[in-house]
């Protein structure tokens, strides 16, 4: 199929900028950030909604303040992001403020993916400043973001805004061609629809001396844009009018393409959220949750690993390790680890009480 016929019916975009498309020498470059802006405007003067997830603070600190970004510990790095974001958004206001149009500043943790109530304000920030015409320029908070509540790099972050905003297309911008099944063949992969195993084995490698993303962030971001049944690009930011080419449906860059599938707000709020566990289950659970749309219950789980509470995200998987979902508990480690393998009329007098025949009920599960 024709690359454009796949985006034809795209009209939400995310667009991440990485850290090398926008910096030159330490420092941000105002002219690659006009050129990046004048391809925003452009889509959007073709109906267009857009969002920037941008990289570039630490860098932006780090070049005011005269360090090398390298040799920060992780306190230095989140002091260089709070004086780097403001010179990062600024001048992206500058820039666009000449052309016509207004930005917001959206700082995220995953905590706010976490967390139900702040996801759907999040969702509902997103959509206010879209319909108002204002242009939503997103980065992690890293001035106060720590290992636990950290997205990691803004590969991954800008697959979770993606899926937050329901948009139809993520495209990457960076200092890469495309992704590439063989880095001795000069011509990057045209569509992936799969993220395999080889696939993720070719993508390890280090990102450029200012970013923090290599090709493997990306494959893990495309991993989640596929199991929504979205689509990705992977592009060089550098190329003459690299977004509207996109759009023509031109053949640059990789597109991965996602199942034919929707899943709702709820699911996909599951579905970006960290596990703190993972449960085994048997044949008979596999084929029941797969087969017959049923809930997980007890007597399916053969092992249970992890630290979480009631409410709380778990991945699942089959006795011979492989991920096939993740779901809401409603028991806590402890519990489930005492009622695992048992029939649901025995939870009661194993725990005292009963709380739910299934262990996650359908309707708080997703499915690989």
């Amino acid at each position: 199929m024709p690359r454009k016929e796949h985006l034809k019916d795209v009209r939400k975009i995310v667009v991440k900028v990485g850290t090398s498309t926008i910096a030159e020498d330490g420092n941000l470059s105002r002219k690659k950030m006009s050129r990046i802006a004048g391809g925003v405007i452009a889509l959007l003067k073709r109906g267009y909604q857009v969002v920037i997830v941008s990289s570039g603070a630490v860098a932006a600190g780090a070049g005011a303040m005269g360090r090398n970004r390298n040799t920060l510990s992780i306190p230095e790095k989140q002091a260089l992001a709070a004086v780097g974001q403001s010179i990062m958004i600024n001048e992206y206001r500058a820039i666009f403020k000449k052309k016509g149009y207004t930005i917001g500043q959206i700082l995220l943790t995953e905590d706010d993916i976490k967390n139900r109530k702040r996801y759907l304000n999040a969702r509902n920030t997103f959509t206010s400043l879209l319909d108002m015409g204002i242009i939503p320029i997103v980065n992690e908070n890293d001035s106060v973001t720590v290992k636990e509540i950290k997205f990691g790099d803004n590969d991954t972050l800008s697959a979770y805004v993606s899926s937050l905003i329901d948009a139809d297309l993520l495209i990457l911008l960076s200092d890469v061609d495309g992704f590439y099944h063989d880095l001795k063949d000069p011509v990057p992969a045209d569509e992936v629809f799969e993220i395999t195993e080889e696939i993720m084995q070719n993508a390890r490698g280090a990102g450029s001396v200012y970013g923090t993303g290599g090709m493997l962030t990306k494959i893990l971001a495309a991993e989640l844009i596929i199991r929504f049944g979205e689509m990705m690009v992977i592009a060089r930011g550098s190329e003459k009018n690299v977004l509207g080419r996109i759009l023509d449906g031109e053949r640059i860059g990789t597109i991965f393409i996602g199942k034919d599938r929707s899943l709702g707000s709820r699911k996909k709020w599951l579905a970006l959220r960290k596990p703190d566990g993972f449960i085994t289950i048997d044949g008979g659970a596999v084929i029941a949750l797969r087969d017959a749309k049923k809930s997980l219950l007890a007597s399916g789980i053969t092992d249970v690993q992890g630290d979480f509470d009631m409410g709380d995200p778990v991945d699942i998987s089959t006795s011979d390790g492989a991920l096939i979902g993740k779901g809401i508990v409603n028991y806590n480690v402890e519990e489930l680890k005492k009622i695992m393998g048992k029939k649901s009329h025995d939870i009661k007098k194993i725990l005292g009480s009963k709380y739910f025949n299934e262990v996650i009920n359908r309707d708080d599960l997703i499915l690989y």
